[in-house]
């Protein structure tokens, strides 16, 4: 089988054209394509007036070598790359073994658990938050009554903070090894639609995510693992190995018992502020990192449309218009678009009390009225937050209760029109055309009230340039909503090549939480290789 790419037709092509396009590319007879499957479907925007979609297609040949032969050098025509997943290694029939630990059931926990369920380890899974049903009605009671549940909220609870998100699938991460495949398609097994696996931007949405993280769970449970939700690891029991090398031994959780743990993967989320100090203070190695802070940014969707599609806005097949951009400031920062949202709506997504946080969420229909995306800029631990590895949760915390204290101190954010931040004064009176999509809602007023003045200024400047860009982006009535200030884990713990914690045996930092991902799709791909590298420690090496 041959894999052809970049091969284009237009948008309003008929089902037959395609076979007949690589026919043609290809210089064959249709009698020689055996069969034809589209392995990946996007979009080339550039030129409005003619938008095609782009294909990736795999091709049986009657004679696939001779066809190779003659198009020798394109980089275009290959053979299929084999996506299929294979385990590194397998617990013989039968094993009772030490049980490894996954601390966390977001994308990264609920892979790692997955895949050391299929290995035959029976992991155990310790979530501080609730299964995601309850954890769902939590939620909902912040966003409709301004109620919070620090244990069960946005952050927290099975599923991660990607559940409530827009559940956008794709990733720039290197994966030379199709990890990302495995992850679609244990999605689709769980119930996720068919087109992830062929959708240049696949993304799954809120409520299809909650019924796909419960279904595997109960595959995870059916090989053996266990969950043990509303359960917090407050402490870790840290001896030495026979070699004298410091090891995790135990866990000391919230409900008085003390786990015995020798394996423990630690995919804890990028807001379990708690398990970051206690780390800390167990001497796991840690370190500062950057991430970026700034608004929430919203539109109405149809201006997105016309602005990246013209004529072709509306059309079903490219669906609601998605953008991204990005500009360095005079300030030195980058200004850029982070996480957005087509059709979809700004949610609260603080899990501490008195604090406000914003994030984008999206249905899988995308039908919301506004887009909406993170605009936001660069915060670099050296030159913003000096003064130690866990520097910028502090950071954070400053702006989130600045921001709540703006919004009213009752969970409702601060917001401010475009035209007023530009022109240097505080948003009053009325929406405007564009009204806010956050809940419990949204109080005009000055977002530098609860935003460093760099960022102010970064952003200030960035909008003109967006505007000539994406037309109607800077329009006067645009809200910004704030504060967007957990883009990234502020901190990382460092891993060696065996991705165990560069310091203390056993500890397997992983995911977003722990520096090394970026989305559901990077931390569920890191969640099956920290699975792997901890399951060939524990099972040795294959032979």
């Amino acid at each position: 089988m041959l894999r052809l790419t970049d091969l284009k037709l237009p948008l309003d092509h008929a089902p037959d054209d395609l076979e007949a396009a690589i026919c043609e590319r290809l210089q064959i007879d249709p009698a020689d394509l055996v069969r034809s499957s589209v392995a990946k479907r996007g979009n080339d925007a550039r030129r409005k007036s003619a938008i095609q979609l782009v294909y990736a297609v795999d091709v049986t040949l009657r004679d696939e070598a001779a066809v190779l032969a003659r198009h020798q050098g394109d980089k275009d025509l290959r053979p299929t790359p084999d996506t299929a997943y294979r385990f590194p290694v397998r617990a013989p029939a039968g094993w009772c073994g030490p049980r490894p630990v996954v601390i966390g059931a977001g994308p990264c926990g609920l892979m790692a658990a997955l895949i050391l369920a299929q290995m035959g380890l029976k992991p155990i899974i310790i979530e501080r938050g609730k299964a995601v049903r309850e954890r769902t009605k939590d939620t909902w009671a912040l966003w409709r009554r301004s109620v919070l549940t620090p244990e069960s909220n946005v952050q927290f609870g099975e599923g991660g903070a990607g559940t409530f998100s827009d559940g956008k699938l794709y990733s720039r991460i290197k994966d030379p090894r199709h990890l990302g495949r495995k992850v679609l398609v244990e999605f689709v097994k769980a119930g996720a639609p068919d087109d992830i696996l062929t959708e240049a931007h696949p993304h799954i949405g809120t409520f299809r995510l909650v019924t796909m993280v419960m279904s595997i769970r109960d595959t995870i449970e059916a090989l053996g693992g266990e969950y043990r939700f509303g359960t917090r690891v407050d402490d870790f029991e840290i001896g030495e190995d026979a070699t004298g090398q410091r090891r995790v031994t135990a866990l000391h959780l919230s409900d008085g018992t003390v786990l015995p743990a020798m394996h423990v993967i630690v995919a804890v989320g990028h807001s379990a502020r708690d398990t970051f100090q206690v780390l800390h203070d167990r001497g796991i190695h840690a370190e500062a990192k950057p991430f970026a802070i700034g608004v929430r940014i919203e539109h109405p969707q149809a201006w997105i449309d016309r602005a990246r599609y013209g004529p072709s806005a509306g059309n079903k097949v490219l669906g609601p218009a998605a953008y991204a951009a990005t500009y360095r400031a005079t300030t030195g920062r980058s200004v850029y678009s982070f996480c957005m949202c087509p059709g979809g709506r700004v949610v609260a997504a603080t899990s501490e009390e008195g604090r406000v946080v914003t994030n984008g969420m999206s249905q899988y229909s995308r039908a919301e009225f506004n887009a909406n995306s993170g605009l936001v800029v660069d915060i670099d631990p050296a030159r913003d937050y000096p003064g130690g590895p866990l520097a910028g949760i502090a950071f954070q915390r400053k702006w989130e209760s600045l921001a709540f204290a703006a919004g009213g101190s009752d969970y409702h954010a601060p917001g401010q029109k475009v035209g007023d931040l530009v022109a240097g004064r505080a948003s009053a009176g009325d929406f405007g055309s564009i009204v806010p999509s956050y809940q419990p809602g949204v109080r005009l007023t000055d977002l530098g009230q609860c935003l460093p003045d760099y960022v102010i200024a970064s952003i200030r400047e960035a909008l003109p340039v967006f505007g000539r860009q994406i037309p109607g982006y800077d329009h006067p009535d645009v809200i910004m909503t704030g504060v967007e200030t957990r883009t990234s884990s502020p901190v990382r713990f460092r891993r060696g090549a065996d991705l165990q914690s560069v310091n203390t045996r056993g500890i397997y930092p992983a995911g977003e939480g722990a520096g090394y991902a970026g989305g559901i799709l990077s931390a569920a791909v890191d969640g099956i290789k920290v699975a792997e590298a901890l399951a060939v420690e524990l099972l040795g090496s294959p032979a």
